[in-house]
């Protein structure tokens, strides 16, 4: 795995912590979490825009968009701000796979 791969799905892990760090912020009315989701979301933006050098465009941001979405979904329900549902998981798993498979053909 090549270190643009690497960047990119600390990236898209980045992702994860700046929507939820968002979240928290409650509008941007708590510091912690307000400060957190802008070193995140600077820092993700920064990889991915280095990963981007190697890395295609349309597939560098579907799977920095995949990894954020599936870390992010998975976060909620284990913190059980949401409700897990057999076909949630079973979306989540294929969301997963469908990043995996970027992966593999590029």
């Amino acid at each position: 795995m090549s270190l643009a791969w690497v960047i990119l799905i600390v990236s898209g892990m980045l992702e994860a912590v700046w929507a939820t760090a968002l979240g928290a912020s409650r509008g941007f009315r708590r510091f912690w979490p307000s400060l957190i989701f802008v070193v995140a979301l600077a820092a993700s933006m920064v990889g991915l825009a280095v990963a981007m050098l190697e890395i295609s465009v349309g597939t560098a941001y579907a799977v920095w968009v995949g990894i954020g979405a599936v870390l992010t979904a998975a976060w909620a329900l284990i913190t059980r701000q949401e409700r897990a549902t057999v076909l949630k998981v079973c979306l989540l798993l294929g969301l997963i796979a469908c990043v995996a498979g970027l992966k593999v053909v590029s």
